[in-house]
């Protein structure tokens, strides 16, 4: 079959996020056409190397104009009429609904789309949800009646996006389908021991924004330092100096000149720096669909301490493999944080039950089969 994948970005969405299902699916004898609005050269021909076609489209990622939208949609459903595949699967926000659109009208037979987190309009903040993220949530809803309107399937990562969605939109049940973690190739993303001979190290991988809760992985980190000044902190991740809910360059710069974390800049490694940690924290409140990072943490078998909120709960058992902190509570987070300092037998063992857990539920080899059926349907 012909089958396009519309992404927003090349990466992580289809270089990252759809890999693994791309060279599923090319193996499988199917046709893949991959779609994204930022391919330069280089990622156009890794995209080939996967045995996919890329496909370059233009979208308004972030912007309101429905003028722009609307010629956005005309354009993408040019697009797709030339290829005349039989299956359009759509992700990312605007994508899955726009994609959605755009397939319809050009006559594909089969159109999927998928919703990986409900993202930064649905994030409440400490002091709750501002009058304008409550106003773009109706839009986004409205949107979203219209868009999956055209879809077979909506599926979702995790239990709470169709519910808290369907507050805002009207959706179909019998097309909500919730597919879980996207997963990940666990033979890459081995098991390695942490070692405790060395300061327990603690390690934050996401985008420097206050959603995924850099400000209180850094207080945190402040608190526990006073008391373990051999315990570590590491910090991957880019500043966004675009977005007022960024950590500044100046914010990072000061805590990296008190020692209070190591910062890398930009690394190819990412999986060496797990290694190389005891236990992975990620204390975001941002509306994740199953993280990422934290899937490749517990593979690699890493205790987790991360928050009580949609996507991220998903992935701890109070207890058995980490802890979940409420959000915006740093000085819990720093309780959690000093607990396994001071019994550090723990990080083992919740590390080992992490390496369980992924093992049982993050296996793509198990993932990409089920998604498939869930895409191609019976075509």
């Amino acid at each position: 079959m012909k089958v396009c994948l519309i992404s927003q970005n090349v990466s992580p969405g289809i270089l990252i996020f759809r890999k693994d299902f791309i060279r599923y699916l090319v193996l499988q004898g199917h046709q893949v056409f991959a779609f994204a609005i930022d391919y330069t050269m280089d990622t156009e021909q890794m995209v080939r190397d996967l045995g996919a076609i890329p496909v370059s489209y233009q979208l308004n990622k972030t912007g309101m104009n429905p003028f722009l939208d609307i010629r956005d949609t005309y354009l993408l459903k040019q697009e797709i009429m030339k290829i005349s595949p039989d299956v359009v699967f759509s992700f990312f926000v605007k994508p899955s609904i726009y994609g959605s659109i755009a397939a319809w009208f050009a006559g594909v037979p089969r159109i999927i789309a998928m919703l990986e987190g409900l993202g930064y309009i649905h994030t409440p903040t400490s002091r709750g949800v501002s009058f304008k993220k409550q106003f773009l949530k109706r839009v986004h809803g409205a949107l979203c009646t219209l868009g999956y309107a055209f879809a077979d399937k909506v599926l979702f990562l995790n239990s709470d996006d169709p519910k808290d969605l369907s507050s805002v939109a009207l959706l179909s049940k019998k097309k909500l389908d919730v597919l879980g973690p996207i997963g990940l190739d666990l033979d890459y993303f081995q098991y390695s021991k942490p070692d405790l001979n060395k300061p327990v190290r603690f390690i934050f991988i996401a985008r420097l924004l206050a959603e995924k809760g850099i400000f209180q992985y850094l207080s945190a980190a402040r608190i526990v330092k006073r008391d373990y000044p051999n315990s570590e902190f590491v910090v991957l991740g880019g500043l966004d100096p675009d977005n007022p809910a960024a950590l500044s360059k100046s914010e990072l710069d000061k805590v990296i000149q008190e020692g209070i974390i190591i910062y890398p800049g930009h690394v190819n490694n990412v999986k060496e720096w797990i290694d190389q940690s005891h236990v992975f924290v990620l204390p975001s409140f941002y509306r994740e669909g199953v993280p990422r990072s934290t899937q490749e943490a517990m593979a690699i078998g890493r205790a987790i301490i991360t928050t009580d909120v949609p996507g991220c709960r998903e992935t701890v058992v109070e207890g058995v493999n980490g802890f979940m902190v409420p959000p915006w509570d740093a000085e819990c987070l720093a309780d959690k944080m000093v607990y396994l300092i001071k019994n550090p037998d723990e990080i083992i063992r919740m590390g080992e039950s992490s390496y369980q857990m992924a093992h049982e539920n993050f296996d793509v080899k198990k993932i990409n089969p089920e998604l498939a059926k869930k895409v191609l349907g019976s075509l």
